[in-house]
């Protein structure tokens, strides 16, 4: 049986804060990830957990702060913590390629925030690096975003599209539901 790591990506206090990241989409994300986290340590699959350690003096996400601290059920036991200052989770401390590589881990799948930020970017990374990437869509959420010409683009839109980019060239895009059958 071939080893998969559920990566969960920055489930972090700062990001309710919607004042400062505008609405959302999901609202059952975080739910999806605690039964995504419930399956992966009951069966002893290995858990990497990444948290965005923000160098924005405004951000939410700034260490030594609640923002930065994991959401609740999220911060339990996980084989791997990264942190880091960029989208990808492969540009943190420490290494997640090389933990990967060493672990003979060749599948990865992906949950957490923000669904076209640091999720799409860490799967995208991990398609070119040759890992067999599953992308659980309702297991991420996003925000509302203005596009260049001022219009607000729906946090809905922007995942379906993140979905649409992401299957079938850098990883499969499954459901929560599809992926706790399997």
């Amino acid at each position: 049986m071939s080893r998969n790591a559920l990566i969960v990506i920055d489930v972090q206090q700062g990001f309710d804060q919607l004042e400062y990241w505008g609405p959302r989409n999901n609202p059952a994300c975080e739910d999806n990830i605690r039964a995504l986290l419930k399956k992966w340590r009951a069966s002893g699959q290995p858990v990497v957990l990444v948290r965005h350690d923000s160098a924005g003096p405004q951000s939410p996400l700034r260490p030594g702060q609640p923002g930065n601290d994991f959401k609740p059920g999220i911060d339990g036991p996980h084989d791997l913590l990264i942190a880091k200052t960029v989208n990808s989770a492969f540009y943190g401390e420490p290494d997640l390629d090389a933990w990967l590589t060493a672990s003979e881990i060749t599948d990865v799948t992906i949950c957490g925030i923000t669904t076209n930020h640091c999720c799409e970017t860490t799967a995208r990374m991990a398609g070119n690096l040759g890992y067999d990437v599953t992308f659980v869509l309702d297991a991420t959420h996003t925000n509302d975003r203005i596009d260049v010409d001022g219009n607000v683009i729906p946090a809905a839109d922007i995942a379906r599209t993140t979905g649409a980019n992401l299957h079938g060239e850098f990883a499969t895009v499954r459901s929560t539901a599809e992926v706790l059958a399997g």
